[in-house]
């Protein structure tokens, strides 16, 4: 279903639709990622990514150990008093 469509100029620019950009929140400056996904182009506003996408890069090996509230305290009086320690 096709509710917009764009005209490529000689130069290979185009222009993007007022509701496509009004969809996607983009305005002046904005940057849009190419892809190919099961053999078609996908056009996104970049920087967009799911939870599960950020998850597996900041942690790309097995997930991190599960912690109590309690540790976590703890660790951070650790790395304050280790940051703040007089030498």
């Amino acid at each position: 279903m096709t509710f917009a469509q764009s005209k490529v100029t000689a130069q290979g620019q185009i222009s993007v639709p007022a509701e496509v950009r009004q969809k996607l929140g983009i305005g002046p400056g904005g940057v849009l990622e190419w892809s190919e996904e099961q053999g078609q182009i996908v056009v996104r506003r970049a920087g967009r990514f799911t939870s599960a996408e950020i998850h597996r890069t900041v942690f790309p090996g097995e997930p991190p150990p599960t912690r109590t509230f309690a540790e976590m305290k703890e660790g951070v009086r650790r790395l304050i008093r280790k940051r703040h320690a007089r030498h």
